[in-house]
């Protein structure tokens, strides 16, 4: 597992703040597992659980820690009473036993002693966290707590494009705008649906050319080309795949004037966001606006009601608009912004 650690990682996870990091091997299984657990100042670090495919041990630790900070930033901002912290599963074709898989994964997390709650992420569904759940407390998502997390942060995503559009446009509605969204699975679907019964115009797309189809035919959705998506002439952006997405070569063909998506980690580095303010592109940072999964995953693991938890969500809007203002005022990019209140609760 120390295939590709660095001086330069080890750097990385310092600048970051780090906290300490977790890795397990179980041969028996295939897992091959990283938590990173970046702070538990305010609180256990919870934060989901990635199973996907890298190119490199290297690529799936440096993932890991950006992410594990991403979640300690993002709980702050939701004014929640935890740290940050992600866990990460090296996805490879031997991997033939899920449940045995996760099941390691599950006495992983428990080692941790409550230090770490894991929930669901790229990659995992329920009856994944499901199996986690027989090994260990600590898991939120689970079919107990109402299961996919995702149409929660579909609503917080929903309230912070209310935010940009106030903010940016002077309107209290969204009907008639046009949206791109990029990535249309668990997230970007239900931002989908809810966005067409508002009556929004939208545009997609996915390299699941099914899922593609299926909000084509639902919400009369128009599917474009996954280099397309950037250079439309919409109203708003909305990045609901994977993160680095705004970047050099992109943020010069946006013509959005706001961005607002789900995807964690979209600035590819954090001087993108002063890129976007010179554009005038509204960019709503990611960690605030898709708190909605990580606010209902804490509530129901806490036992409380969605009704509390949808609350809180709503409450996305107020902050956005607080960082919206906030970076007018001081000729700030609102990343930065978010960043230094971020910091300034930890």
């Amino acid at each position: 597992m120390t295939t590709g650690i660095n001086d330069e990682l080890l750097q990385y996870a310092e600048s970051l703040g780090y906290g300490d990091v977790h890795m397990k091997i179980d041969a028996a299984t295939g897992l091959r597992a990283i938590i990173a657990i970046h702070s538990t100042k305010r609180g256990p670090a919870l934060g989901g659980c990635r199973f996907i495919e890298y190119p490199t041990t290297r690529d799936a630790l440096r993932d890991a820690l950006r992410l594990g900070w991403g979640m300690s930033y993002k709980a702050a901002m939701a004014n929640l009473p935890l740290g940050g912290g992600k866990a990460v599963l090296l996805k490879t074709p031997q991997i033939t036993d899920r449940e045995a898989h996760f099941g390691a994964f599950g006495r992983f997390v428990n080692e941790m002693s409550g230090r770490y709650i894991t929930a669901m992420d790229s990659g995992t569904e329920v009856s994944d966290m499901d199996v986690i759940a027989r090994y260990t407390p600590y898991v939120a998502s689970t079919s107990r707590n109402s299961g996919d997390p995702g149409p929660s942060t579909a609503l917080g995503v929903l309230r912070g494009i209310f935010a940009t559009v106030k903010f940016k446009m002077q309107r209290d509605n969204l009907e008639g705008l046009h949206v791109a969204i990029q990535g249309v699975g668990h997230v970007g679907y239900s931002l989908a649906q809810r966005l067409h019964n508002l009556g929004v115009r939208l545009s997609i797309c996915d390299r699941n050319t099914e899922a593609a189809k299926i909000c084509e035919k639902e919400f009369g959705a128009k599917i474009v080309s996954l280099d397309e998506i950037f250079k439309l002439d919409c109203d708003i952006f909305a990045p609901c795949a994977y993160g680095g997405i705004i970047n050099d070569e992109t943020i010069p063909t946006i013509k959005a004037k706001i961005i607002a998506g789900s995807a964690n980690n979209q600035l590819a580095e954090l001087r993108h966001g002063e890129a976007l303010r010179k554009r005038d592109i509204l960019y709503a940072p990611d960690y605030v606006i898709n708190a909605g999964g990580l606010i209902e995953a804490y509530a129901l693991y806490q036992g409380l009601s969605m009704a509390e938890a949808e609350l809180q969500i709503s409450h996305i809007y107020d902050t956005l608009l607080l960082i919206f203002d906030r970076a007018a005022r001081e000729g700030k990019p609102t990343s930065q912004v978010a960043d230094t209140i971020a910091s300034e609760r930890l």
